[in-house]
């Protein structure tokens, strides 16, 4: 994965988050990220030495000051780096300063739109009215890349309730083409109740085989145990998450699915379709769906018999969602 993927992903994958909120935390948490690395690689400029180098000045680190900064996401809490002799100024997000708006974005942005060293500084220049080397900026996007690295190899939970396991595609710049990439993404639910994006991949092609090896690397990062598996309907995915978690129920993904029955239907009756697809999804019961299903077979499958076929060939991977309330059920 080369730094222009790297950037464009961590901005595009919050495309990928279910509801607003997730995407403001996401958000947040990336933006921390990205100005911590830049500041501390400002320092590291203003010092003239890497961290666990041989100072050659009189001056060093001396540990970190908590600050407060209003971004468009809310509040966000940093911890900038402090020198001895308190000379360091930083540029990026000068002292004193409260309000900072779309850092991450800003940052992130510059390595995708293709720029060189000389154009980034020119942005920084046109961003923050401030004079800044290309070695700093080369040191700041270094930083943040290395933070983007570390976040996707950092140790998980063992147990999760509910992952998800699905893809985004987005655009992105490469040979001074634009082209669509498939970013893969697994969005877990932790014990707390809460969302967490536990990792992104890029491929060339998605398979049950690529999926096995993304499984296996949440394995390694801490993984024991994932309850309930949402997955689409791509062939060998259910056996390949029982292969690595063989206690996992899965349950395939109902928009998938009701998308895919539909690639059937011309649109004077994509309504009624529809409408009995939902009684079967949302009925109480396991019994009743499965009644459902036998009522939209009489009515449906002279004109469309690859619907209910599906429906039933995928029903033991579908049903999942019926052994649990409804609040649960709105989770899957």
């Amino acid at each position: 994965m080369n730094k222009k993927e790297l950037e464009v992903f961590a901005k595009q994958a919050a495309k990928g988050i279910k509801s607003e909120q997730d995407l403001t935390d996401f958000r947040r948490i990336l933006t921390k990220i990205t100005v911590e690395a830049a500041l501390n690689a400002e320092l590291e400029e203003h010092l003239g030495y890497a961290l666990h180098e041989k100072s050659t000045t009189n001056n060093s680190r001396n540990g970190y000051s908590s600050k407060s900064i209003r971004t468009e996401d809310g509040q966000v809490e940093l911890e900038t780096p402090r020198d001895r002799e308190g000379s360091f100024e930083p540029k990026l997000v000068k002292k004193n300063q409260t309000r900072f708006t779309s850092m991450d974005d800003k940052i992130l942005y510059l390595y995708a739109k293709g720029m060189t060293t000389r154009e980034i500084v020119d942005t920084f220049k046109e961003m923050y009215d401030a004079d800044i080397s290309p070695t700093l900026i080369s040191r700041v996007t270094n930083a943040v890349i290395e933070e983007v690295i570390e976040w996707q190899a950092r140790p998980l939970d063992s147990v999760y309730p509910i992952v998800y396991l699905d893809c985004l595609v987005v655009k992105i710049r490469q040979d001074k083409h634009v082209i669509n990439k498939a970013i893969y993404l697994a969005l877990g639910v932790n014990i707390e109740g809460h969302k967490e994006l536990l990792g992104m991949w890029i491929s060339e092609n998605e398979g049950a085989k690529f999926w096995l090896n993304v499984l296996t690397e949440l394995q390694n990062r801490g993984v024991n145990d994932i309850l309930i598996a949402c997955v689409d309907g791509l062939k060998g995915f259910p056996e390949a998450i029982n292969t690595v978690f063989p206690q996992t129920q899965v349950q395939l993904c109902i928009v998938h699915m009701v998308r895919n029955s539909m690639k059937y239907v011309p649109w004077k009756d994509y309504k009624a379709v529809t409408a009995d697809l939902k009684r079967i999804y949302q009925s109480v019961t396991e019994e009743e769906a499965l009644l459902e299903l036998d009522n939209f077979c009489l009515r449906w499958d002279d004109k469309y018999p690859q619907i209910s076929r599906s429906w039933r060939a995928h029903w033991a991977n579908l049903n999942t969602l019926f052994k649990y309330p409804q609040d649960i059920r709105k989770a899957i």
